[in-house]
């Protein structure tokens, strides 16, 4: 499987959007250099307020750009780094991929993804009515997040829009992606 990256963002100040960037340097075992979230230990205020010793699973954001097209039929307009993602792609089942995969971008960047993002209330905030398109229920009751997927930087590396991302599948058994 492979995709493109359609936009980079980054923001060294808390805040839900994060501005579109020309490229974004990955850092390993960090993130995204700049961005409020790098660091080995947790840095989203919920979670270092939980434990600020845990390890970050959460360096890197990615969201795929076919959500927005999704939530633009229920007529919310979303474009690339509103939801606070680092890295929008194109053409890539980022939700199907297996913990564990890994995702080659560019040159030289390798992630690992740890899990999915857990939607919260910011969404809501920043357009009222779109958690709700965002996270919900299967038939058999489940909750189903489409807010994008975590990951940890294995290898750095810059990033800019227009880069392929070739995935890796772990060893199985898969399992499958859950809330980090």
């Amino acid at each position: 499987m492979s995709g493109t990256v359609t936009a980079v963002s980054s923001n060294r100040e808390y805040s839900f959007t994060k501005p579109n960037r020309d490229s974004v340097r990955l850092l390993a075992g960090l993130g995204v250099e700049g961005d409020v979230h790098a660091g080995v230990t947790v840095k989203h205020r919920s979670r270092v307020a939980q434990d600020p010793t845990q390890p970050n699973l959460r360096q890197v954001h990615l969201i795929h750009e076919e959500l927005f097209a999704e939530v633009g039929e229920d007529g919310f307009t979303v474009a690339p780094g509103e939801l606070g993602e680092n890295i929008t792609t194109r053409g890539l089942d980022l939700l199907g991929l297996p913990v564990g995969t890994l995702l080659r971008i560019g040159d030289s960047a390798v992630l690992e993804v740890t899990g999915l993002r857990n939607p919260c209330l910011q969404i809501d905030a920043f357009r009222e009515g779109l958690l709700k398109r965002v996270v919900g229920r299967d038939e058999a009751g489940n909750v189903v997040r489409k807010a994008g997927i975590m990951s940890i930087v294995r290898e750095g590396g810059v990033v800019r829009p227009g880069d392929t991302i070739e995935t890796e599948l772990p060893e199985g058994p898969h399992r499958p992606l859950d809330r980090v």
